[in-house]
């Protein structure tokens, strides 16, 4: 089953970016992460970032098109793109959104996000376990979908 494994504006900054809140790791440590357990799952996975909305919007199509699952971090545009959540509703594959921080501990407006009532599930404030929580419960839908 091929992944792919999104990560949205200013997560390429990990490790750089207010460490307090989102750890010292950078964003090649997540991609290394995703990777290894990816290997272990036997998931393909295809690990991309970018601070581009349209590029993003562009990769949930091709997700679409290839039946890929998804990891979707959308980052601040959770809250707001209603651009991208219409784009998830198009991938027919699990998507599992994820986050670093615990979103609702932190500024009011980060406690809504209009990508979860069209994710298979939401997985939020355990920093780069996020991820690999995410690929471990696509691993599992998987098989349970398999014949």
């Amino acid at each position: 089953m091929k992944v792919m494994v999104l990560s949205g504006a200013n997560l390429g900054r990990l490790g750089l970016r207010e460490p307090a809140v989102y750890g010292s790791r950078s964003y090649g440590d997540l991609v290394a992460a995703c990777r290894e357990l990816a290997t272990e799952l036997g998931l393909e996975v295809d690990c991309r970032q970018t601070d581009d909305e349209a590029t993003m919007l562009r990769w949930l199509h091709e997700a679409a098109d290839v039946d890929a699952a998804v990891v979707l971090n959308p980052g601040a545009w959770s809250h707001y793109s209603y651009a991208l959540r219409d784009a998830a509703t198009q991938v027919q594959g699990p998507l599992v959104e994820v986050h670093l921080s615990q979103t609702h501990a932190r500024e009011a407006f980060r406690h809504h996000s209009v990508i979860s009532a069209v994710a298979v599930g939401t997985i939020t404030g355990l920093g780069f376990d996020s991820y690999l929580l995410a690929l471990r419960a696509i691993a599992a839908r998987v098989r349970l979908a398999a014949p």
